[in-house]
């Protein structure tokens, strides 16, 4: 396995502590809002990267945080919590914010097919093991208080930016966007650990602490509950390229200041996904979501798709014709693959050939593109269908398209969602973008449900006679 790794700049042999248990550490979302589609990019490559992992012979220990306290809206301890904005938004209680978008971000990697983490902890459950690693680097003399607060102070590392490309001169305040003026820091690049009432008095949540009444910051969130739950040396840590400053940046610092040895080995980042204006967020008002996706008639797995056939270090534009055109790939894909008739022996020599290409594609940094191209050769071959349907239907272990699964034969039909199909091709005919209304029509098909216009109405059919279950 070959993985681009951030802290060395270059595609690096990923060599485990330990061979039989490699531990893997994925920033979680802050749960104030909908996850939008650029999110869910990061969480797709690092759901093909566990695959990976898994595929070559791994086995994989991996924990994720869920952020319900302590990320601020400024890179530099300023601004208000994430998930108090959300409860002003709405109305509610943080608790309340934090469990309703927890559910709906994990019904989004559902329907993406991003496998749920085998740990998933709230910040807010890990109090004490903050406050634990807080007290050691006060006691080291990596830490301060200052002004009711608790910060970390960076002058005392010799490379504090090791994972970056910054200067400290690029931190000083007015340089760079977000990087404001704190009287109570000794440095402008220092960080907050804990905050106390004596910065954000209307905070809702807040804890009991050596420090006074308050609660932690966002950086050691991560870092508490990877040490807690993957031990003191992490193999890989993954997240979005905003992610590596100042969060990940400051996660090593406190890290290996508290432990008093290197901490991570592979660190390893997406790429966005902009739209055509740049860089998709929340704050732009009306944002991509799954659900959204899904009201257009879109079929999520093509979006995957239409991720999966670019490198996850690559920037990815989305536009609705580009996703138009993923789908009409992906639908063409699935249904020829869905029209294989396995019925022979399994040419075992030719399998291993292919699937040990297989396996040189995925291990050479991810590379999806490459290993989708493959499908299309084996489906060209002249290999018999019952191998050519073995190794698609492996593969798809790692790519998780769905390629050789037919939904309807479950076969739980959901009469009142085909019908809104058939409405939303209705109107995209009337519209005359039969594009979209041909889109439609073969994402249906391919989970076998047949349409048939009449005179009177579009009425549907359910396919059986294909079947791969």
């Amino acid at each position: 396995m070959k993985i681009y790794n951030t802290l060395t700049k270059h595609v690096d042999e990923f060599i485990p502590h330990n061979k039989d248990l490699v531990t893997m550490y994925t920033c979680g979302p802050t749960v104030y809002h909908y996850a939008h589609i650029g999110n869910l990019r990061t969480y797709i490559f690092e759901d093909v990267l566990e695959k990976t992992l898994n595929y070559l012979g791994y086995n994989v220990k991996r924990a994720m945080n869920i952020t319900d306290v302590g990320h601020l809206t400024s890179d530099s301890d300023s601004g208000e919590d994430k998930m108090l904005k959300g409860a002003k938004r709405e109305h509610k209680t943080v608790l309340d914010i934090a469990n309703f978008y927890t559910e709906a971000f994990k019904k989004d990697t559902e329907k993406l097919n991003i496998k749920w983490p085998e740990i998933v902890s709230k910040a807010t459950d890990n109090i004490d093991e903050y406050l634990k690693i807080i007290n050691a680097l006060i006691k080291k003399g990596y830490a301060y208080q200052s002004g009711g607060n608790v910060y970390f102070d960076t002058s005392k590392l010799t490379d504090y930016y090791q994972l970056t490309n910054h200067k400290i001169d690029e931190m000083v305040v007015g340089v760079r966007k977000g990087v404001e003026e704190d009287k109570a820091k000794k440095n402008q690049a220092d960080f907050a650990l804990w905050f106390t009432k004596s910065k954000f008095d209307d905070q809702e949540l807040k804890w009991d602490s050596p420090f006074g009444l308050g609660y932690p910051g966002w950086h050691i969130e991560c870092s508490g509950i990877s040490l807690k739950y993957l031990g003191e040396n992490l193999d890989i840590h993954c997240g979005g390229i905003d992610n590596i400053f100042p969060h990940h940046t400051n996660e090593i610092a406190q890290s290996e200041s508290y432990l008093g040895h290197k901490w991570c080995n592979y660190w390893i980042h997406g790429e966005h996904l902009n739209d055509e204006t740049g860089k998709m967020s929340k704050s732009k008002g009306d944002f991509l979501t799954v659900n959204l996706l899904e009201e257009k008639g879109y079929n999520p797995i093509a979006y995957r798709f239409m991720c999966l056939n670019t490198s996850y270090r690559k920037v990815l534009v989305f536009s609705y014709d580009a996703l138009d055109k993923a789908t009409t790939t992906y639908n063409k894909l699935k249904n020829k693959v869905l029209a294989l008739k396995p019925s022979s022996l399994l040419e075992e020599e030719k399998y291993k050939e292919y699937d040990d290409k297989f396996k040189e594609y995925i291990s050479n940094d991810l590379n999806t593109s490459n290993a989708i191209t493959l499908i299309y050769e084996v489906l060209k071959s002249n290999l018999n269908d019952s191998t050519k349907y073995e190794l698609i239907k492996s593969w798809d272990k790692v790519l998780s398209l769905d390629l050789t699964t037919l939904e309807s034969n479950n076969i739980d039909i959901d009469e009142e969602y085909i019908q809104k199909q058939i409405d939303l091709r209705n109107k995209a005919k009337q519209e005359k973008n039969y594009q979209l209304a041909d889109q439609i029509r073969n994402d249906l098909a391919a989970k076998g449900i047949i349409l048939k216009d009449t005179r009177e109405a579009t009425i549907y059919e359910i396919n059986t006679n294909i079947s791969h279950n």
